[in-house]
């Protein structure tokens, strides 16, 4: 295992693209430089978990400076910190460092989010008490922040804002001090789910589950999305052995998953008494009107006659159905004309993201391979010119000599 000297001396890439306004306004080349020093660390902490620490400690020292002058309006950078953070923070709790090193992170870090006027790390706060490592040590900052945090809150003036909040509050949690910190936050000025969220941890972690998820109704402000808190009330209640509660009241609300179908498996994983068919029934019926985006989700369930119903009834993206009917040409021909059917018809009403004369020659295409020298195969070709035939004029320029209109010219 590396001691703390050696890891100092340890020579890391990312160290010298990280120093103070490294990075231009662009911000393309600081998230892949982002990316690859989360990669370098995590590569480290794999064969010696003291050295990936110790570059995790020092990344959140040198990030926010580097990046300083990004151009932040897209998100894109913040997000690529934010998950850097998510990626380093377990690095950190799981180092098994002594009491002086880990004291010399915790200054470190304190000051690099002192510091950090963006804010970038912020996000470091809500995991203050975990990177404490001990109980001990989140009540002794618990100690050291709770005071500041009491005037800041008794002085009700704009503006008065202690920035060590949240790593309060979670240090409150960590050392188990429960009733103090739901004493605490009843004080806040306002009803915040950052700050109240850590109430409803405390009384969770006292097995008062019920006051717990009465306690949550009660704490979403104004301007507080209603997922956060249900994600965190579906968590509490799956870890008190209560999955079908979590499941009827929170988990349709709770996703936070990017696409329709990881929202799926997320939901499969963590209800596997749940048939895939009706929690697939569930998400579909909790999304009126974008039946569509269920699509894949369906497909990929080999749930075909579902898919194409799906496909129908609300938009579904042109290019996946053309990608769709594609795949399933050997196959599964009536599904893959289904899908190109249900391509053209999107694309006639306008609808598809960078779309262009391929992707409309692909639809017509895909539906009579689909259906050549097969029982539907006029069906299938009169759908497609009654399709054209309402179209708009871009795609009656691309196929209206193919759907045998009069007067309508050009390649397909």
């Amino acid at each position: 295992m590396t001691g703390t000297g050696a890891a100092k001396r340890h020579k890391w890439a990312f160290r010298a693209r990280f120093r103070a306004r490294a990075f231009g306004w662009r911000s393309q080349a600081a998230v892949t430089r982002v990316r690859e020093a989360v990669a370098e660390i995590k590569k480290a902490a794999k064969s010696d978990p003291l050295l990936g620490a110790e570059g995790a400690v020092l990344f959140l020292e040198r990030v926010s400076p580097a990046i300083a002058q990004v151009d932040s309006s897209s998100g894109s950078m913040g997000s690529a910190v934010n998950r850097a953070i998510d990626a380093l923070v377990p690095i950190l709790i799981a180092a098994p460092a002594d009491e002086p090193s880990r004291d010399r992170w915790m200054e470190r870090l304190w000051q690099a989010y002192v510091d950090d006027d963006m804010p970038y790390i912020e996000r470091l706060a809500d995991s203050w008490g975990e990177l404490c490592a001990s109980p001990q040590r989140a009540s002794a900052w618990a100690d050291r922040l709770v005071e500041p945090l009491r005037v800041s809150w008794a002085d009700h003036r704009p503006g008065r804002y202690f920035k060590g909040t949240e790593a309060c509050l979670s240090s409150l949690l960590a050392a188990g001090r429960h009733d103090e910190l739901l004493a605490l936050v009843d004080r806040a000025p306002f009803v915040w789910w950052h700050h109240r969220k850590y109430g409803v941890r405390a009384l969770a972690a006292l097995g008062r589950v019920d006051e717990a998820i009465e306690y949550a109704a009660r704490s979403l402000g104004l301007n507080d999305h209603p997922g956060s808190m249900a994600q965190l009330c579906e968590r509490i209640l799956l870890e008190a052995g209560r999955a079908d509660e979590a499941y009827e009241r929170f988990a349709l609300s709770a996703p936070s998953e990017t696409t329709n179908l990881a929202i799926f498996r997320a939901l499969a994983k963590k209800y596997p008494a749940r048939q895939p068919e009706q929690i697939l029934a569930d998400l579909i019926a909790s999304t009126p009107g974008d039946e569509g985006k269920w699509f894949a989700t369906a497909k990929h369930l080999k749930l075909y006659h579902l898919a194409g119903s799906l496909a129908r009834r609300s938009p579904c993206s042109p290019k996946t159905l053309n990608r769709a009917a594609r795949d399933h040409l050997d196959s599964n021909p009536e599904f893959a004309a289904d899908c190109a059917i249900a391509s053209l018809h999107w694309l006639a009403a306008g609808y598809g993201y960078e779309i262009d004369s391929r992707d409309v020659s692909l639809a017509w295409q895909y539906a009579h391979e689909a259906s050549a020298g097969r029982p539907n195969e006029a069906e299938v070709h009169g759908a497609a010119c009654r399709i054209v035939a309402g179209a708009d004029s871009f795609v009656q320029k691309i196929l209206g000599h193919r759907a045998g209109l009069e007067g309508n010219g050009g390649g397909g």
